[in-house]
């Protein structure tokens, strides 16, 4: 009963911290006053005059604000607003070592979707010339045996050309930071499941479809290329 009563007369404590509210408060300043990147942040002194809290929590919101690429210092400037680099701020948090199995599940089932979903993309834009370079790319890969070989130097070469071709820099980028994580994937056992296919369709087989097939066509050889990876994950 007595606890009952405490409960109700009692505020719950706010568990987040100073820095954090700080931190809130300046982004939300920035987007309320249209900053743009290049524009030059108010001086600590002032911000903290404004604020009402020290320098030192000032520059510690500020440093959180340079670590995910919202600012950044500049000679004679101070803090001045960026456009964040996204993969730059994901590549430091991406080290397959540290993540959980399940996060490193969720990360190559999402590299799977994307490769099968991008055909469209690599149809509008493959050239002649991607082409060549594409069969160039699977000329000097073994002959493809009964079972799935994994080759994580093939992988990087032959579906780093694809992201190439669709013209997206996110996306290469982003394939760039996942390959290391499907190498790590396949060397730790997270693929425990045994293969349940013994045919795909091959990197020379794709080529084949990139140059005389439809995207329809391209999604559905990818598919199989990738189906025993997918078997042997979920």
């Amino acid at each position: 009963m007595e606890s009952s009563i405490l409960k109700d007369k009692i505020k719950s404590v706010d568990q987040s911290s100073l820095v954090d509210k700080v931190e809130n408060n300046l982004i939300e300043y920035l987007l309320e006053n249209d900053f743009q990147p290049g524009d030059a942040l108010p001086k600590e002194v002032d911000l903290s005059n404004e604020l009402g809290v020290s320098r030192t929590v000032i520059r510690e919101a500020l440093l959180r604000l340079r670590m995910i690429g919202l600012i950044e210092s500049k000679k004679k400037r101070g803090a001045v607003l960026t456009s964040p680099d996204l993969m730059g701020v994901l590549e430091k948090s991406l080290i397959p070592k540290v993540l959980e199995q399940d996060t490193l599940r969720d990360l190559f089932e999402f590299r799977l979707v994307l490769e099968i979903g991008m055909a469209d993309l690599i149809m509008l834009r493959v050239t002649p010339k991607d082409i060549e370079e594409l069969k160039e790319i699977v000329a000097i890969e073994p002959e493809a045996t009964q079972d799935y070989s994994f080759n994580i130097e093939h992988e990087i070469k032959f579906h780093g050309k694809l992201y190439d071709i669709t013209g997206n820099q996110t996306m290469k980028k982003f394939q760039q930071l996942l390959m290391p994580v499907f190498a790590f994937v396949h060397q730790s056992g997270l693929l425990k499941k045994p293969l349940t296919r013994h045919q795909f369709v091959s990197h020379k087989q794709l080529v084949q479809i990139i140059e005389t097939g439809t995207a329809e066509m391209l999604r559905n050889g990818m598919r199989n290329h990738l189906e025993n990876q997918f078997a042997r994950l979920l």
